[in-house]
């Protein structure tokens, strides 16, 4: 009897009290993987954000360009009221 009893506390060799504290520190390990991967700074936040940076600079450089034409057309209008 204490031979099945011996048995049954152990587990792979470990104790059930190690055996415990491994699947918390599993547990534990799990969950902080999975807020590094889906929490508020999460990697996914991080190409959201990076998506964003990249569409914040294009518009700029569109807005940009649509100023350089706008400042070239008032100068031109500029020119052509001083001749008159």
């Amino acid at each position: 009897m204490s031979k099945n009893f011996s048995q049954s506390s152990s587990l792979f060799g470990l104790s059930k009290k190690t055996l415990i504290y491994l699947s918390i520190v599993i547990l534990l390990f799990g969950a902080y993987i999975g807020i590094l991967l889906f929490g508020e700074n999460s990697v996914t936040a991080l190409i959201h954000l990076e998506n964003e940076k990249r569409l914040l600079q294009q518009e700029s450089q569109n807005l940009q360009n649509q100023n350089q034409k706008f400042q070239k057309e008032y100068f031109e209008l500029k020119q052509l009221e001083s001749k008159e």
